[in-house]
């Protein structure tokens, strides 16, 4: 049977300019990040209460928001890239499940974004400076 553990992070609002856009474009006021790394369970379940048994994710959330902030980007897609491969070089990481969602999308409403599912050899290429 397969074990795991997740760390989850819901909705954060990244501070970044992403896109190009013309006259009468509708221009997104909020990216929104959605990340699930996936880990052994053995930082989870552990022998005490210390930082030296858990994944510790502060470092890799101040990263995330400096490439964030690091644009402008022209394309979501990029961004994402960024932030995949930063993920991709903890090794404590064996999956990621990565969205980035911008809104509104037309008439002052809707959510439109992407989603990137790595693990395995692709997590492994990406965190080696491949493309996954």
């Amino acid at each position: 049977m397969t074990r795991h553990s997740t760390v989850d992070l819901s909705d954060l609002a990244l501070q970044t300019e992403i896109g190009t856009y013309g006259p009468g474009d509708v221009v997104p006021d909020t990216h929104l990040l959605d990340l699930t790394l996936t880990l052994d369970p053995g930082f989870v379940l552990v022998p005490g209460d210390g930082m030296e048994h858990v994944f510790d994710y502060d470092p890799l959330i101040a990263e995330i928001d400096r490439l964030a902030r690091d644009g402008p980007y022209e394309t979501q897609e990029w961004l994402m890239t960024r932030i995949a491969a930063a993920c991709a070089r903890h090794p404590e990481i064996t999956a990621i499940d990565l969205r980035l969602r911008k809104r509104p999308v037309l008439n002052g409403s809707g959510t439109l974004g992407m989603r990137l599912v790595l693990e395995g050899a692709p997590l492994a290429a990406l965190a080696r400076g491949g493309a996954g």
